[in-house]
């Protein structure tokens, strides 16, 4: 059997050693029209900043490595311009010349290409898009040649935020400009509003709902670049404004593909065309939780599409059971982790769904050096069954995030997670992990425990009387910041103050910093005959996200 592989990085280079390992006798070519078959593209944006000292480590396999190991012929600097099904071959061009090859299987591996706006100036010198090696390297010699001080990268999702970390670790002033109210966009804007405080705070100029309409040179040097209602200098600008499929060679072929241009497959990896695969950031996917077709152009999934294909081309039973988006962003020392829908999704695909926040510190809180973290948890109404989660802290966010992908994967709802026998010790964790604690939130809501609002019910709330607001931190909690409305008792006042100052005929709605002592409030006061509603994540949550729309009101996010 004679398989050809267009493209390696991810999948490609995970189906053709999967290929060797199940058959010894296949001839296995992988054709790269690049330099590198086998690169870890994640890591471009550590190489610039020097986090990655050498450009050795971000290659995985060579051509020499990849024949000692698997005996498999990669053939580099070796573009295939197209393929004809009908003959089952392909045609490659290379420095010497073109060819064709003919295969038995093919599979198709070509990635995804950067997305450049549609505007004047992409091409100046100092704009760059990054991509792959040789995107990186240009970057990192035009930084050490020409010594910029300033930067502005549009786009702030995984690689822009990454990339701004590491170029602000060079010493450059950068400014991230985004299009969207929020960074990374598989957050909610409510969970993203920590991210913007904690890198405004670091130093990064974060400007949102500004959209790139054009770059320009400056006469004494420079860039402009030009954004909705303003503009921004810099000497190196950056465009990460996300991918899109590369499959112009699928396409030309016959290859049905979607609108996007994503190449439509099955849950085998098969092709409309017989006896062709395709695999990784070039194909449609179906979600995992909503069965909607989507786009998620991420390395683990890619790596396991490459591996379903090797196995039905050796006549395995092997299928791809969905994409669920579980990533996980390192900016500066705080860690952002989402897997499953989020909200808009899960609105947008009519699911039952409701949500809670919580706040859990990462292990024991009598042991030093623990931080909170914030998380939101999906879940499906009735059932419980775990949604999608969203975690923004320090240490062990990772960790969680694993947990409650692990989860949604098994189809587990709030009362397994629940019963979850995880890791303790005071360094690591509590004995209620926050991944036990998401599910006894859940748990409680479902059984009808509690009642819970949101951040985004409080303007609504009624001011006339007709309900009861009721704070129930601390008095020097209060002292930081209060809801206006809000009535004072301090959670350990309540059972004597209740009764004289509250009006059992009106319900209660209640909050305290995270949501904790809220609740244990709503359980008092339930118990005395009154009904009560839990601000869901507490004043912390709450004034996160005042604060971000205070950012904005006194133009924060102006770009002048």
């Amino acid at each position: 059997m004679k398989v050809l592989i267009v493209g390696g990085v991810a999948g490609g280079a995970s189906a053709a050693a999967r290929l060797r390992r199940l058959d010894e006798k296949a001839q296995i070519i992988v054709f790269e029209r690049g330099e590198y078959v086998s690169f870890a593209n994640c890591g471009l944006p550590y190489y610039i900043g020097g986090e990655i000292a050498e450009k050795g480590d971000l290659t995985l396999q060579t051509p020499a490595s990849f024949k000692a190991r698997f005996n498999v012929d990669v053939r580099v600097n070796s573009e295939v311009t197209a393929v004809h099904p009908e003959q089952k071959k392909v045609s490659v061009r290379t420095a010497q010349g073109e060819y064709e090859e003919a295969y038995d299987k093919l599979i198709l591996s070509p990635g995804a290409a950067p997305a450049v706006p549609p505007i004047p100036g992409t091409d100046l010198e100092g704009v760059f898009t990054l991509r792959n090696i040789p995107d990186t390297e240009k970057i990192k010699n035009y930084v050490e040649k020409h010594q910029p001080k300033t930067a502005c990268i549009v786009g702030a999702g995984y690689i822009g935020l990454e990339l701004a970390e590491n170029l602000m670790a060079l010493g450059l002033q950068v400014t991230v400009a985004e299009m969207a109210d929020h960074v990374i966009a598989p957050l909610d804007y409510d969970m993203a509003c920590d991210v913007h405080t904690y890198a405004r705070k670091k130093g990064l100029n974060l400007i949102l709902g500004a959209g790139v309409e054009g770059i320009a040179p400056k006469a004494q040097g420079g860039l402009e670049v030009a954004l909705t209602g303003g503009s921004v200098e810099a000497e190196l600008v950056i465009l990460s404004v996300g991918v899109r499929p590369d499959t112009a060679l699928a396409k030309e072929a016959g290859l049905a593909c979607n609108a996007r241009g994503a190449i439509l497959v099955d849950d085998r990896m098969r092709t409309s065309i017989e006896d062709i695969y395709a695999v990784g950031d070039a194909i449609e996917i179906v979600n995992f939780v909503t069965r909607e077709k989507g786009y998620v152009p991420l390395a683990g999934p890619a790596n396991k599409q490459g591996r379903i294909a090797a196995d039905n081309i050796c006549g395995l039973e092997s299928r791809y059971k969905g994409t669920q988006g579980s990533s996980v962003l390192k900016l500066f020392d705080m860690t952002v982790a989402m897997t499953g829908v989020n909200e808009r999704s899960a609105r947008a695909a009519g699911l039952n769904y409701d949500k809670v926040y919580t706040f859990s510190a990462s292990h024991a809180a009598y042991y030093p050096g623990g931080h909170g973290m914030s998380i939101k948890t999906l879940y499906e109404k009735g059932t419980g069954r775990i949604l999608g989660a969203q975690i923004v802290g320090f240490d062990g966010v990772d960790k969680r995030c694993d947990v409650l992908a692990t989860a949604i994967r098994a189809g587990m709802t709030a009362y397994d997670l629940t019963e979850l026998e995880l890791c303790y010790a005071p360094p690591f964790g509590s004995a209620k992990d926050p991944v036990n604690f998401v599910g006894y939130v859940i748990e409680n809501t479902l059984s009808g425990k509690v009642k819970n609002f949101f951040w985004h019910d409080v303007a609504d709330l009624p001011r006339d009387g007709s309900v009861q607001l009721l704070d129930v931190r601390t008095a020097s909690e209060r002292k930081r910041g209060f809801i206006e409305g809000f009535m004072h008792i301090p959670v350990d006042e309540l059972r004597e103050r209740a009764q004289g100052e509250l009006d059992t005929a009106k319900p209660v709605y209640v909050h305290c910093h995270s949501g904790l002592r809220s609740y244990i409030a709503c359980r008092m006061l339930a118990g005395m005959g009154y009904d009560c509603y839990n601000l869901s994540g507490g004043w912390r949550l709450y004034d996160s996200v005042m604060n971000d729309h205070r950012a904005k009101d006194h133009g924060c996010y102006d770009p002048k």
